[in-house]
């Protein structure tokens, strides 16, 4: 009895520290997010004067106004998020599909393209290169220069033949025993196992398409019509980082410009950019660590 006594004393100092230390692990985690908030949210001149934590002290909208008061931003978000589904789905199905190739055992030259593939991880022709020859495909100043030059990321065709090497190789000699050709092996077997890694890599080329910004600075500057947001938001917040400078020269204009200041428009980007990540996130994290081939056939 003595000892079950020490043992339950035991479990709750110890679930004691577990909720202490996940305690410290949260506040952590989220103070960055809610100071950017708040100094989102505060008044721009009462942020100068700094100590602010998760709370602003004087609340206001105006930042955002500011934002959203700038030509472009609207055509920009369209763009991007158009640019970001496409270029996930597409990203995502031809790397998945150059992946199958690759973990074929019968394709001969797989090691040979995966070794061509690697390369390109190491080395790259560089800039100048790389937009001659963007402006020889005739891409310079279209919607595709976002999506065709990014069409296969050679990374993710690696995580996703990794993914696809350590399923039930049964799984597909099954399926050619049912008279299942590769297409079918593909779309009705292979694709659905791997929603876990799918779900990841889409993840992560969605996100590096809706952070991207400097194709558009060297592709489509003079393309209105082809704007993403990112690079408005940059132009936004060079246009504020320059009114302050001028402001610090010269006096006059204080009173026009003094409703910014570019800590609290950094801010306020950071918040619109980062919000619909946030968003999306949830509905695909549960992918991370969803076991899908339990149950599955055991080599």
């Amino acid at each position: 009895m003595q000892g079950l006594v020490q043992k339950n004393i035991s479990d709750r100092i110890f679930d004691t520290l577990l909720y202490l230390i996940m305690m410290i692990v949260l506040i952590v985690t989220l103070y960055p997010f809610l100071n950017v908030l708040a100094i989102s949210l505060n008044d721009s001149m009462d942020t100068v004067k700094g100590g602010l934590t998760i709370w602003p002290r004087q609340f206001t909208l105006k930042n955002y106004e500011t934002i959203f008061q700038f030509e472009g931003l609207v055509i920009g978000f369209r763009n991007s998020v158009i640019r970001t589904v496409v270029g996930a789905i597409i990203g995502v199905l031809t790397a998945s599909m150059m992946a199958y190739t690759l973990s074929r055992r019968e394709f001969q030259a797989r090691r040979l393209f995966s070794v061509l593939f690697a390369l390109t991880l190491y080395f790259s022709g560089g800039l100048i290169p790389g937009y001659l020859l963007i402006r020889s495909l005739g891409l310079i100043g279209t919607f595709w220069v976002y999506i065709i030059p990014s069409i296969l990321g050679v990374f993710n065709v690696f995580v996703i033949r990794s993914y696809i090497d350590g399923l039930p190789i049964a799984l597909q000699e099954s399926a050619k025993m049912d008279g299942a050709n590769d297409y079918t092996i593909f779309w009705r077997i292979i694709l659905p196992l791997c929603q876990p890694v799918l779900a990841t890599i889409a993840l992560f080329v969605a996100v590096g398409h809706w952070n991207s910004w400097f194709d558009t600075y060297l592709y489509n500057a003079s393309k209105p019509q082809n704007t993403t947001l990112q690079y408005e938001l940059i132009k936004v917040l060079q246009s504020t980082q320059s009114a302050t400078d001028y402001r610090s020269i010269n006096s006059n204009s204080q009173q026009s410009i003094a409703a910014v200041s570019p800590d609290s428009i950094k801010m306020a980007i950071t918040m619109v950019v980062t919000m619909p990540i946030l968003l999306v996130y949830p509905f695909l994290q549960k992918y991370f660590v969803k076991g899908i081939t339990l149950g599955a056939v055991k080599s």
